[in-house]
């Protein structure tokens, strides 16, 4: 079956090319291409490893993870705005997270390219800084965000910055009240870990600064964005010290503010919910066969029922009277867990019947999301935009 999620091995070039006229890339890019003018602003691609632990011990291809546990180590690449798992590919236990992103990286580029996005901004985790492939990306006019690690020569940057390079970060509030503010409830776990003296960590207050730092492999300097995190270190009710620890992010966006680009690269937590959907929601990293392409094609063929779930909710009308209803039903299903999205639109009671040369589906049972299935099945009668 071919797809645009790649296979265990690294592809050729010839194959790269060949992927962009298959099937499943048409399918996906007609899909894109069926939203608002607004959806094409910028890709967001994101990369991130997973364990996928096994007990079986004949699959060929495993390896001993670093924490010791038996298994693969898939790569996850997707596309942030849908929720989409544009490449998957299965590796051994052993292998670096951040191993074949680079090319997943470049093939994700010239599929949001070809589908039409302005802008593409790639986004990962310290094991994805991929420093020596940074500036053709500059020079590609794509947009970066990566952690990196807290070397020592970063420290020391960080630590010698002026007080005034230094401006508190301040985070938004996780959620918007809609009625009554509630009072919170009593932190038992706080109370237990004071009552018996145990260490604890708490954080008192967090500071962002820049500055330009150019890495070993790359030519020019970039912008290194740093969080400081002011802590307090304590055993029961006593302040024993405190304690300062930076975290660092590398782009090369140099308009956007320190904190904006703070909360955008802590966005990608969203990666590892979809990340649990696809281990837990649909099952597709259970690794049930016996070796490592088979387990590949297994993830990617089990994986398919999360794509259709976010083309079904991006193929949702927008348009109409209730257009502003329908826009936030459309990002609640493409938001929804797989759980949830199969009780609301597929376990559903329903008759078929022949009658009059024609098939009748009856539907037997009312949820609240069926009015939204109804638009759905409406749309997919229509024949999509090239």
């Amino acid at each position: 079956m071919h797809s645009p999620l790649v296979s265990a091995s690294v592809p050729s070039a010839s194959r790269i090319a060949s992927a962009k006229n298959d099937s499943g890339y048409r399918v996906r890019v007609r899909v894109w291409r069926q939203q608002p003018e607004a959806f094409f602003a910028e890709a967001i691609v994101e990369a991130d490893g997973t364990l996928a632990p096994t007990t079986g011990e004949c699959k060929e291809g495993m390896e001993i993870s670093y924490h010791g546990v038996g298994g693969y180590h898939p790569l996850v690449v997707t596309l942030a705005n849908t929720g989409e798992p544009l490449y998957l590919v299965n590796r051994s236990g052993n292998r670096p997270s951040h191993e074949g992103a680079a090319e997943r990286f470049d093939q994700a580029i010239a599929l949001c390219r070809q589908a039409g996005f302005r802008k593409i901004l790639l986004r990962g985790d310290t094991d994805f800084s991929s420093t020596r492939h940074l500036d053709r990306w500059d020079e590609a006019g794509v947009r970066f965000l990566f952690g990196i690690d807290a070397m020592a020569n970063l420290v020391k940057l960080a630590a010698g910055l002026s007080g005034r390079a230094w401006k508190r970060l301040q985070r938004p509030a996780k959620y918007a009240v809609q009625t009554q503010p509630r009072g919170r409830r009593d932190n038992i776990k706080e109370q237990v870990v004071v009552e018996r003296g145990f260490r604890n960590l708490r954080l008192d207050s967090e500071d962002v600064a820049e500055f330009a730092y150019r890495p070993g492999a790359c030519r020019r300097a970039y912008r290194v964005v740093v969080v400081r995190k002011n802590l307090s270190v304590e055993a029961g009710d006593q302040v024993l010290f405190d304690d300062v620890r930076y975290f660092f992010y590398l782009t090369n966006d140099a308009d956007t503010p320190a904190d904006e680009l703070v909360f955008l690269a802590n966005d990608r937590c969203a990666q590892e919910q979809l990340i649990d959907q696809l281990k837990n929601g649909v099952h597709a990293l259970r690794m049930p066969v016996g070796t490592l392409v088979s387990n590949w094609a297994y993830m990617v063929i089990a994986s398919l029922a999360w794509t259709l779930k976010a083309w079904f909710a991006l193929l949702l009308p927008e348009e109409g009277r209730w257009g502003e209803q329908y826009a936030a039903e459309k990002r609640a299903v493409l938001k929804m867990e797989f759980h949830s999205f199969q009780q609301a639109f597929i376990a559903m009671p329903c008759q078929i019947l022949r009658a009059g040369r024609k098939i009748v589906y009856r539907l037997l049972a009312w949820n609240p999301w069926q009015r939204v299935f109804l638009r759905g099945v409406e749309a997919l009668r229509r024949p999509l935009r090239c």
